[in-house]
């Protein structure tokens, strides 16, 4: 029998159809967070063909790849690729001195997490999506999207201290969703983007959404709104 959690997930998936998940490839995971950042999936995914195109999605590649190339393609992701640029070489020395560092990431999560604190512009989120989608780990990335949908949706605690926010949600799903790094995957994708496009930090569209009626927060707004 589906937890509520895995039903949500499950509606969400038949209301916004299927989703593409981030890569699993580690190096081309961190260029794909770098290209996020302040942009859009479609300029992303631009950014992202065009270094696949150069031939510029491995540490090796992108290191060895013509300057002028690595630059036209990042600017096709949006502003401050100066910035993007900054921490894509950053990333590109961590991965050629550390070689095994995706054993290292697929290793035991204690030793992983501490491996991770090194990646540029990653942050707790980043991290996580790296243990969840390249490392293979059962975790729950919890980024301001995820935050804002679980707790709406009654699962932990919002806190001033956005690290105890998202261990407080961890915690919660961690009890309806099965040992799993698939079902991890897509409860995180689905929530996240959810997150973006109903759920937003203001104005959410919450008589769209297909999940109103397990959602304290949305039915709240609505008897308000009567």
């Amino acid at each position: 029998m589906s937890s509520r959690l895995e039903r949500m997930v499950g509606e969400l998936k038949s209301f916004y159809g299927t989703l593409a998940l981030p890569p699993s490839d580690a190096f081309t995971l961190f260029v794909w967070e770098i290209l996020s950042n302040h942009s859009t999936p479609k300029k992303r995914s631009a950014a992202i063909t065009a270094l696949k195109r150069n031939h510029a999605l491995t540490a090796d590649g992108m290191w060895n790849a013509p300057p002028k190339k690595i630059e036209e393609s990042v600017a096709l992701a949006g502003p401050y690729p100066a910035q993007r640029i900054q921490g894509l070489k950053k990333g590109i020395e961590i991965f050629r001195r550390i070689p095994e560092l995706l054993t290292v990431i697929r290793g035991p999560l204690p030793t992983a997490l501490r491996a991770l604190k090194g990646m540029p512009q990653m942050g707790e989120g980043g991290g996580y999506r790296m243990l969840l989608f390249a490392g293979n780990h059962a975790v729950l990335p919890v980024d301001a999207r995820v935050s804002r949908v679980a707790t709406r949706l009654g699962y932990g605690e919002r806190s001033a201290n956005f690290t105890k926010t998202a261990r407080s949600i961890r915690a919660a799903v961690a009890a309806e969703l099965p040992d799993s790094v698939g079902a991890y995957r897509h409860a995180y994708t689905y929530l996240a983007h959810h997150g973006v496009v109903t759920c937003a930090e203001t104005d959410p569209r919450c008589n769209e959404c297909p999940l109103l009626d397990d959602c304290p927060f949305g039915k709240s707004r609505d008897r308000r709104s009567v």
